[in-house]
């Protein structure tokens, strides 16, 4: 949080965007930092997000705007001629959607598999367990989670899920752990970890167009303006890294972390889930109209 404050609001100014808005506390903290002329867009696709940062946010009247909205359709869902002086993206699940059992996003606690940020359209994460084939399951965890030993991981579940349908996020995890061999077990995480974020990203395709939404947010930036980024997974900050060199090579902006800042002790003493948290920023030159 201080980073993000720090990075974006290096003096009063006034017109912010958060492209991932959620329960508002960023979004609460760049209005405060801003001053009294600040105003703030802020997008999300959770319209439950959206309710709460309505609340938590509305002492600031009229200059805060909400929108429910992919960031990838930014273009489309704010006005042609606005422009930013500070931009954040802070990407992935949020702690709201973490700390519902009824999301189904954690497997701390029993809650039905859905992982939907959306829950008015798609498919659950249940529903794509029976709709992928052993192959297609295999790839979507090796390739958003990451997972080596995917392939065993995709064989168990479906062949649990043909003895009965996984419905509930601890039965996935029982079987996804049982899959993984005892002495490869991650030494930090639980070993359902890599695969219950390779299906949230693809229940909500995630990543899809997250380099052109950064592209797209970059060019509505004020001259001067910055824009910070959030990944908490390699997969994530990965995009952000090249997506933001890309921009750095073209002139249309200049990294101001060589490498990625990270949380303080303090932070991750307070909110552990900030320990993987990844935060890069760049800024249009001053000089660009």
């Amino acid at each position: 949080m201080r980073e993000v404050v720090a990075a974006l609001v290096p003096r009063p100014r006034g017109c912010f965007l958060d492209a991932t808005v959620g329960s508002g506390g960023h979004a609460e903290a760049l209005l405060t930092a801003g001053g009294p002329d600040a105003a703030l867009w802020g997008l999300d696709v959770d319209a439950e997000a959206l309710a709460q940062a309505r609340d938590r946010l509305q002492r600031f009247g009229e200059r805060v705007t909400l929108i429910q909205g992919r960031y990838e359709l930014l273009a489309d869902l704010l006005p042609a001629d606005l422009r930013f002086d500070g931009i954040l993206f802070d990407l992935g699940a949020s702690s709201l959607q973490f700390d519902d059992a009824h999301r189904g996003f954690s497997f701390s606690r029993e809650g039905p598999l859905d992982m939907r940020m959306d829950r008015s359209r798609g498919s659950t994460a249940a529903e794509l367990l029976q709709r992928l084939s052993e192959r297609e399951l295999a790839e979507v965890i090796y390739r958003w989670g990451e997972e080596r030993f995917a392939r065993r991981i995709a064989r168990a579940v479906l062949e649990a899920g043909r003895r009965e349908p996984i419905r509930t996020t601890t039965i996935l995890a029982e079987v996804v752990a049982a899959a993984v061999p005892r002495g490869k077990w991650p030494r930090h995480i639980h070993p359902a970890t890599r695969t219950f974020q390779a299906l949230r990203i693809a229940v909500n395709q995630e990543l899809a167009g997250l380099g052109q939404a950064l592209e797209a947010a970059a060019g509505r930036l004020t001259p001067g303006g910055r824009m910070a980024a959030i990944g908490f997974h390699s997969l994530e900050d990965r995009i952000v890294k090249q997506t933001f060199r890309q921009l750095q090579a073209t002139g249309a902006a200049r990294l101001l972390t060589k490498r990625p800042a990270t949380a303080a002790a303090d932070e991750t003493a307070a909110n552990p889930r900030a320990r993987s948290a990844k935060l890069r920023v760049l800024e249009r030159p001053a000089g660009e109209d």
